[in-house]
This record gives structure tokens, sequence and C-alpha cells, in this order.
């Protein structure tokens, strides 16, 4: 983004996951305040993501509403094992598609509509900006830099999981842990708890560890959690992988992406286990 615009005040609203009865009166407060709203395209195989960050404009936004602008994400470099590199190369790559849409914007006439000249950026971030995501992150690698990053909260897909399926994230004065799909097939469940929430699995890892670490286990999945499309899963480990597995492929095929969390939980009386596993 060029030295010679305006200056820009970005929010990141916190949107759910996808239910418009998600959005709070401050998310729909905010998404009307903006200048210019930038969505993502990832593709013609997830085209169902962009329609529905563009159904909740449809539904909350006011007239005179603000300028929509797409711009088309970048895909993630995955050959290799450095991936912290390739995490950092894609957010780079991502900056310069959001610095680039807002100069188009504002090349094609848009103009800040307060009278300090600063321009109200605003994206509609899945979930909530604080929770394994990396918006945040990008944000702060914009040249110039905003002059205000704003953040709006939204319902997590942790909070959609144990609504759905009416459970309590966590045991009565115990800790839980939140992680990755990558760092249970790495590290195996981790020491000193005995509930996991597991986010960005795209490989079922719970089949990855070894059956000293899931004797006793529960399972709580979901995927399109708030959605039409809504899926759930539950039941012992042992008897509801298999499950899971197979409605996670069929439903990916049948919408061309997918978004799921699963929650683990070692019951009462389970043995336990410090092993881990390399997966």
């Amino acid at each position: 983004m060029s030295s010679s615009l305006p200056p820009v005040a970005l929010t990141l609203i916190g949107i759910g996951t996808g239910n418009p009865d998600h959005l709070t009166r401050q998310a729909i407060a905010a998404m009307n305040a903006a200048d210019l709203l930038l969505l993502p395209h990832k593709g013609e195989d997830k085209a169902e993501l962009a329609a529905l960050r563009q159904s909740l404009c449809d539904a909350v936004l006011q007239q005179p509403a603000p300028l929509i602008a797409g711009f088309d994400m970048p895909e993630r470099r995955s050959q290799g094992d450095d991936y912290l590199n390739q995490v950092d190369e894609w957010h780079a790559a991502i900056t310069l598609r959001w610095q680039a849409a807002i100069a188009q914007a504002l090349e094609s006439g848009l103009v800040p509509r307060t009278d300090n000249g600063v321009l109200q950026v605003a994206l509609l971030v899945w979930g909530d900006p604080s929770l394994y995501d990396s918006t945040l992150r990008i944000a702060a690698r914009m040249q110039p830099a905003p002059v205000q990053v704003s953040v709006i909260a939204g319902i997590t897909s942790m909070q959609a999981l144990t609504a759905a399926h009416a459970i309590a994230v966590n045991d009565i004065g115990q800790p839980f842990t939140v992680t990755t799909g990558r760092h249970l097939r790495e590290q195996g469940w981790p020491a000193g708890v005995d509930t996991l929430v597991v986010m960005l699995d795209g490989q079922c890892s719970f089949n990855s560890l070894p059956a000293e670490q899931t004797r006793g286990v529960y399972i709580w999945w979901g995927a399109y959690l708030g959605m039409a499309q809504q899926c759930l899963e539950h039941g012992p480990l042992a008897e509801a992988a298999g499950r899971i597995v197979a409605t996670r492929a069929a439903a990916r095929a049948q919408h061309g992406w997918i978004m799921d969390i699963y929650l683990l939980r070692r019951l009462p009386g389970a043995p336990h286990s410090n092993q881990s596993s390399a997966g």
C-alpha cells in the first residue's frame, strides 16, 4: 500500500461459525461503520465459504452500505518440513493481497466517510481472531501500519462444539488444553490434562494416538458447526473414530471444504500415560 494513500484503521470482526445468529450487535455495528469490507476468495472448491460471508453481509448491512471487495487468497506452500517458514511466506503474501485490494478500491473512487480522513477497513474472521487465527499477525505486517487495529470478539468453534453437544469444556476445577492436529500427531497426549480440544486437524489425528493413550477416552466431534449442514458424532473413541473418518470424508466430498473440531476427554478411572507418539 502506497504511503500516499490515506491512513487505514483496521477492524477484525469475529463472525462465529457461519450462522448469522452468531453475529453480535457489536459486530453488526462494526460492519456497518466500515468504508470497505474485504472478503477472501479461496478458489472454486471453497466458493461456498465466500457465499456464506456474502450472505452475512446481505443480512445485516444497511444503506449506505460499505464497499465490499474480494481478494484471492494465496495458497500456502506445503512442500518440505519448514512449516514455520511456509506460514511466514503465506502471511506475507496475504498482506500484499490486502494492500492491493485496498489500493484498488481507492483507485475506483472509494473515499473515507469519516471527517478525519481515516479509511475504515474491516475483515470478517471465522470464529474469533484470538483463537488459532493469524489475522492479527497479518495485520501487523501492513506497511504503513494501520493507525488503529480493533478486534470484535466472536463465538469460537470450541464454544459452538460444546454448545452443539450440550457439554462443558472442562471438568470441575480441572484444566484443559487447546491444541492442533499437528501437535497431537507429533507430541501425543499432553501430560497433566484429561481434556483436549483439537483444531486445524485435516488428518483425523486422534487415529495417531497409541492405544495406551486412548483407553477410556471419549470424543465429541463436529463440522460446519452452527450451519445448516452441521454434522455431529460422539462416543468412545475406539467406537466413534471410524464413523467420524467416514462422515468427514463424505461431507468434504459433498461440499468441497470442511471445518471441524473435536474434544477428547479421558473419563474418570481411565489409565493415564505420559508417553508421546510421533504418529
